[in-house]
């Protein structure tokens, strides 16, 4: 038995256990250890595949263990999340955002962060068939949009900036922000894909500089400079778009 074939979907199985990981540490409370499961797990998921095309052993299983490895790290684990800072609002602040029983029928409001993780499982579903999408990305891919929405807290928590904290405390940003997820996750827009094929650089200069600028942001904003990078590789595809267009 070659042992090397079964690697990428050792790597998937990780992904997959992160999300678990992270699941438990959100019902604990222990939002800044989801947040390192998360990003643990889009680790793996970035490596998976490049093993698999590595290896030359690429095939159905793989795919869809990726899928569904996907699904708990980036769909309900962010879905998850929201839920439950919308039900810390609830259960510390309710008399400021009307978020009691007597407004909201059992704590409905927590409950429209999932919205995210349906989006998620249909954008998955839907990226298994386009054709479109074998070296680029229609939408927004999951894990970029799960540490978008694990920043969250971590930005909170950190305070760095008063008013965006306030921003983030707010039922009806989160609210937004979920809403905003889940059409960019499903938007038809082309975005370049993240995962290096292989280590040239004419094909993957877009990424390193990407990369690089995320490096850079993150050590000048911190956690902060999350949601700025998921806006800077939406920029930069834009404008690679605009640029191959003009080819």
């Amino acid at each position: 038995m070659q042992i090397k074939k079964h690697i990428p979907n050792a790597i998937t199985l990780l992904n997959l256990a992160s999300g678990l990981l992270a699941i438990i540490a959100i019902f604990k409370g222990y939002y800044d250890e989801a947040f390192i499961f998360v990003c643990v797990g889009i680790f793996f998921d970035f490596w998976d595949g490049f093993f698999a095309r590595k290896f030359n052993v690429s095939g159905e299983l793989g795919l869809q263990l990726d899928s569904l490895a996907d699904v708990v790290t980036s769909g309900v684990v962010p879905g998850l999340m929201i839920f439950k800072l919308l039900q810390d609002i609830q259960e510390d602040d309710t008399s400021k955002y009307f978020l009691t029983e007597e407004y909201y029928y059992m704590g409905f409001v927590p409950y429209l962060g999932f919205i995210i993780t349906l989006a998620s499982a249909y954008r998955l579903a839907k990226f298994n068939i386009d054709t479109r999408q074998t070296d680029s990305f229609i939408g927004l891919p999951t894990p970029a949009n799960a540490l978008f929405i694990m920043s969250i807290p971590m930005i909170q928590f950190a305070g760095t900036h008063e008013w965006l904290v306030d921003a983030l405390f707010n039922p009806f940003v989160l609210l937004g922000i979920s809403l905003l997820s889940a059409y960019m996750l499903n938007a038809e827009i082309p975005l370049f894909s993240l995962k290096i094929k292989n280590f040239s650089w004419e094909k993957n200069k877009l990424q390193v500089i990407f990369l690089a600028l995320s490096v850079v942001l993150l050590f000048v904003l911190e956690f902060t400079a999350l949601p700025v990078i998921i806006l800077l590789y939406v920029a930069l595809s834009v404008l690679n778009n605009t640029v191959l267009a003009k080819k």
